[in-house]
């Protein structure tokens, strides 16, 4: 996908100039990297905002058109205010053809809802995590990654080794040689009802349940009750 947007040079700097420019609807921003010292910029706010509501905004090679000139670069940090829907800083960085860049990938899960984990045990697929740092050219990059969830069973994961990329593209993890990335669950609430489900013998007997058996201990003293009436009945009849 080849996305692209037009920037400013920017002539002030300092804190002062940059809150004259937001309110003038515009959002400061610097371009750096390569052979060329970083350059302050300036953007429209307006369509910066909605530009960075596109997920392939933050994965892609950019082409950034600045005095009269196509630049290639990659989206390095956005600085928002803490409330308010305003852009208070933006970084680019320039990129290099024959250079590799490292930058995280969006993953795009798929299938979950045909898995076994969904469809037989009613489970609920948990995303371990949603991007993914990977190293390449920039001509390789891609805009996404796919997790296929179809073959997801209850107890098992899709790790990082399991995902299918692209030529010339690598992951780079830290810590964890094979990180998780998606994960089976069954509801507690699920497994709470199935016990409830299933009551005992007993719990049956003494609610009361048609065909359920009487505990031991219970149908003893039962008997015994009903052998002392037949005696005593015996005797009445005995005494007429």
């Amino acid at each position: 996908m080849k996305i692209e947007f037009t920037a400013f040079p920017r002539t002030t700097e300092g804190r002062g100039a940059s809150r004259r420019m937001r309110r003038a609807g515009k959002a400061p921003g610097i371009v750096y990297g390569g052979a060329v010292a970083p350059e302050p910029i300036e953007l429209d706010h307006n369509a910066l905002f909605h530009a960075l509501r596109n997920e392939a905004f933050h994965a892609s090679i950019l082409t950034m058109k600045l005095g009269g000139a196509a630049t290639k670069v990659l989206l390095r940090d956005v600085q928002m205010h803490p409330f308010r829907n305003e852009i208070l800083h933006v970084d680019f960085q320039r990129v290099d053809e024959n250079r590799k860049i490292h930058i995280k990938v969006p993953l795009h899960f798929t299938n979950g809802e045909i898995s076994p984990a969904v469809k037989v045990s009613g489970a609920i697929v948990s995303h371990v995590v949603t991007e993914l740092d990977v190293s390449c050219l920039p001509r390789d990059l891609p805009e996404y990654l796919e997790v296929d969830l179809s073959t997801l069973d209850v107890g098992n994961s899709v790790h990082v080794s399991a995902l299918k990329l692209p030529p010339g593209v690598t992951v780079v993890t830290r810590g964890k040689l094979d990180p998780v990335v998606a994960a089976a669950v069954v509801p507690k609430a699920h497994v709470e009802e199935a016990v409830e489900a299933a009551p005992t013998a007993e719990a049956a007997a003494a609610a009361g349940v048609p065909g359920a058996a009487a505990p031991a201990t219970e149908g003893k003293p039962a008997a015994e009750a009903k052998g002392a009436e037949k005696k005593e009945s015996g005797k009445e009849e005995k005494k007429k």
